[in-house]
């Protein structure tokens, strides 16, 4: 009897220590796959970091000219190991892995001049068509808030492309749907609503842009601004379903951001006014769009301007006007995606470009008689 207790006791032991290293195994086994899951979380967002920085020009302001030679029968890889050793290109995989993404080939042997400010398809670009020890022919600069027009009247004075020439190009049906099949993400049927001034109003790009042809036609250069609009949107892609937003009203959405701020501070906050109005039924009401329903810039916007019948007019439509009113910078697309969470629903401008917010009306009334005389 006795020794039967004990065989029970002793086997009870066993069991419990079983249980408890069981337990312990598992401890462990979950700590290790955690580990690793938390290894790789880390790897992969440190990744795509580093390779979306590498993407971009290793020193977007330098000016340094960097000569170098690109030997008969390189590969690609050796390409690119000598624009990293040269300093021109952050990566040389990276290099590669884009050239071969992009099905890029056919690259030319030779002396060239290059720089670090050029982006991957400039390189690509001047390798191919041999552009050797040659600097760009035009350079051209388009700011922030700018409108087809505006645009057209920059190149016209900077470049062999007349301004009515330019303004037919991106407002011609047929060459806008051939854009559409090219730049499927960003160029939706949206664009296509009679309503809309221009359909690739707000679509090009605010950037520096380089060409090295003497006679650059329009599709070049249109194609060139679609490229970086396509580069800077594309990141934002997600962020831009998540807000239940298309890329349309996205990109009208940042268009109206940029033409009322100035830094990333006053975008952010005045992106959450926008939501703040829309979510509670209010018109949006920002002079901007008034101005570009009247088609030219005021200085004040007067109340009989604000009767002006159009899809543009803020003061008159609910929510978004039908299309962008300028270009944007990359940093007004962040503020819709990422805006201040706030209670703001009015703001305004003083003299100084100093902007006020308030969360209701009798708030707003008292600061516009501080700040505006």
């Amino acid at each position: 009897m006795a020794k039967d207790k004990n065989k029970n006791n002793t086997y009870k032991q066993n069991l419990l220590q079983r249980s408890e290293e069981a337990k312990t195994v598992r401890k462990i086994v979950s700590i290790i796959l955690i580990s690793l899951i938390l290894i790789l979380v880390v790897g992969g967002i440190s990744g795509y970091m580093y390779i979306k920085s590498a993407l971009k020009p290793l020193d977007p302001d330098s000016q340094e000219k960097v000569k170098l030679e690109i030997p008969m029968g390189s590969s690609t890889s050796e390409i690119g190991q000598v624009l990293e050793d040269k300093g021109v290109i952050k990566d040389g995989r990276v290099f590669r892995f884009y050239v071969k993404f992009k099905n890029e080939s056919d690259f030319q042997a030779g002396k060239y001049t290059f720089n670090p400010a050029m982006n991957l398809d400039e390189i690509i670009a001047s390798l191919k068509k041999g552009k050797l020890v040659q600097e760009a022919k035009y350079k051209v600069t388009i700011p922030e808030g700018k409108t087809i027009d505006q645009i057209a009247d920059i190149y016209s004075k900077k470049m062999p492309i007349k301004k009515d020439e330019f303004i037919q190009k991106v407002n011609d049906k047929k060459y806008v749907k051939k854009l559409m099949d090219k730049y499927p993400s960003i160029l939706t049927k949206d664009i296509l609503n009679k309503k809309i001034k221009s359909p690739l109003e707000g679509y090009l790009f605010a950037a520096t842009y380089k060409y090295y042809d003497k006679d650059p036609s329009a599709d070049e250069v249109i194609t060139a601004m679609l490229d970086k609009t396509e580069s800077v949107v594309t990141p934002y892609l997600k962020q831009i379903k998540s807000r239940k937003l298309t890329v349309h009203e996205a990109v009208t959405m940042a268009s109206l951001v940029e033409n009322e701020a100035s830094s990333s501070n006053q975008r952010k906050k005045i992106a959450s006014v926008f939501y703040n109005r829309m979510d509670d039924g209010m018109k949006l009401q920002t002079d901007p769009t008034v101005q570009y329903a009247l088609g030219k810039h005021k200085s004040k916007v007067l109340l009989k301007d604000l009767e002006v019948n159009s899809p543009y007019n803020t003061y008159k439509i609910e929510g978004l006007p039908v299309g962008p009113i300028s270009n944007f910078s990359e940093d007004s697309l962040k503020a819709i995606v990422e805006p201040a969470k706030t209670d703001y629903k009015y703001f305004l401008h003083d003299s100084d470009g100093n902007i006020y917010y308030a969360k209701n009306y009798d708030d707003h009334l008292k600061l516009k008689k501080k700040h505006i005389k």
